[in-house]
């Protein structure tokens, strides 16, 4: 393995000293392990809250976006103890949002924060994600993975609680953006943990996984590696046979780590020619690596089927490290 890491034990910890670094507008709570916005709380707004298993995440932290994230070691779950900590650190008062990725372990610790934010006298609303159409019900989940879709609840649950949104609203509006949206995820290579110094499973070289989660997780299946027009074709199939979209839908074509801009945009033609044969059309685009899984070569579809209110709040402007439109 070959790794710009000086420690695998710290390797969280001194990410998140380059983070606050390179990015002042963020505030980083090295001891807690969360990042918050600088100027959070902000008296009367909903906050928003997301489950960080990987630093990249952090970057989304912003106006028009998240309020706080809060990383666990890698491919790990933050504890109760930081949820609340970046809960309470957020709260201005009109209560907290906790977007939460469907895997057993962030859900147990959110509730369990969510509980002990309750005894503070702070009102928790939480949006589960679970938009993976690859598998039902694993070793790391009942149900459903929450993947890509998380990124587009973030984004439309954080432009509408910057226009003071309330909180019971920013929830609805939430689960709405997730109930819509569907994932699938191919994997040419798995992840390498720094502490595990190896992939999390290995491939031949004409293999590729399909249905692969986050966490670098095997997927559903082994295939045979195909052209891209076809796994587009299987992915999008996998999703359209799923969920029911017709109207205009918000694709977001993601790398998971290790996949390069030139095969991205070529895999966002195929799903723009796809679509169009389908009678599927495209409201707003998003292609590159979002939604990783530390250095996996591999991508993600996801498509949202959006109201035009969606649509308004997607273009709303944001200004996070990792997303940054508009005034």
């Amino acid at each position: 393995m070959k790794k710009f890491i000086n420690d695998p034990a710290d390797v969280v910890a001194q990410a998140l000293r380059g983070l606050a670094a390179a990015h002042p507008e963020l505030r980083v709570d090295t001891e807690e392990q969360y990042i918050v916005r600088a100027d959070a709380p902000r008296a009367g707004k909903v906050g928003l809250v997301l489950s960080l298993i990987r630093i990249s995440d952090g970057g989304f932290v912003g106006p028009g976006m998240l309020d706080a994230a809060c990383p666990g070691e890698v491919f790990t779950s933050p504890v109760p103890d930081q949820i609340l900590a970046a809960t309470k650190a957020v709260d201005g008062g009109a209560g907290v949002v906790h977007i939460v990725k469907n895997y057993t372990g962030d859900v147990m610790n959110f509730q369990l924060a969510a509980e002990l934010a309750a005894d503070e006298g702070i009102s928790v609303e939480t949006v589960l994600v679970d938009d993976d159409v690859a598998v039902e019900d694993s070793t790391w989940t009942a149900g459903r993975r929450g993947t890509g879709a998380t990124l587009l609840v973030e984004k439309i649950t954080g432009a509408r609680a910057e226009e003071g949104g309330k909180l019971g609203e920013i929830a609805a509006l939430g689960r709405e953006v997730n109930a819509a949206s569907g994932s699938f995820a191919y994997a040419l290579t798995a992840g390498t943990t720094p502490a595990a110094g190896r992939p999390g499973f290995d491939l031949p070289a004409d293999e590729i996984e399909a249905g692969v989660g986050i966490h670098g997780e095997p997927g559903r299946r082994r295939e045979k590696l195909r052209p891209a027009k076809d796994l587009v074709h299987s992915a999008l199939d996998a999703i359209l046979d799923a969920k029911s979209f017709t109207g205009p839908v918000i694709v977001l074509v993601n790398g998971l780590g290790g996949t390069p801009l030139i095969e991205l945009y070529l895999i966002y033609g195929e799903v723009a020619a796809y679509l169009g044969e389908r009678g599927v059309s495209i409201a707003r685009q998003l292609v590159g690596n979002y939604v990783t899984s530390l250095d996996m070569a591999g991508m993600s579809l996801t498509l949202c089927q959006a109201t035009d209110e969606m649509i308004r709040l997607w273009d709303a402007p944001v200004r996070t490290p990792g997303l940054r439109w508009g005034a």
